[in-house]
């Protein structure tokens, strides 16, 4: 069974950081492209960063250029560095698979932008 276990979120300010990571268990990210998603209230589930197996990356707009996705393979981790935080990058943070999406989400982590 996949477990997906996100933390590193909190409370940040505007053009602040914050990083991210998430770590999974009963699935070995190595040769899957992984993702990170958010939610913000009301709104529907979005990616905003992935990389794949090769370490090819990709940013939605709105993350590029302030959020870095990296992955560790050996200690199947996936993480976000999230710089220059905006208001509306406030939203519950997830990771999952970045093309197919496994049914069994994480408790999500809860990134929130003050200004």
């Amino acid at each position: 069974q996949v477990q997906l276990v996100e933390s590193g979120g909190g409370l940040a300010q505007v053009g602040g950081s914050l990083r991210l990571s998430c770590t999974g268990s009963g699935v070995a990210f190595s040769d899957r492209a992984m993702g990170w998603y958010r939610q913000a209230p009301g709104k529907q589930r979005e990616l905003v960063a992935s990389i794949s197996p090769g370490g090819k990356i990709g940013y939605a707009d709105s993350a590029q250029g302030r959020f870095t996705i990296s992955r560790d393979d050996a200690k199947n981790t996936v993480s976000l560095q999230m710089d220059s935080l905006k208001p509306e990058d406030t939203a519950v943070y997830y990771c999952n698979h970045a093309a197919a999406p496994w049914n069994s989400w994480g408790q999500g982590t809860q990134v929130t932008v003050s200004s």
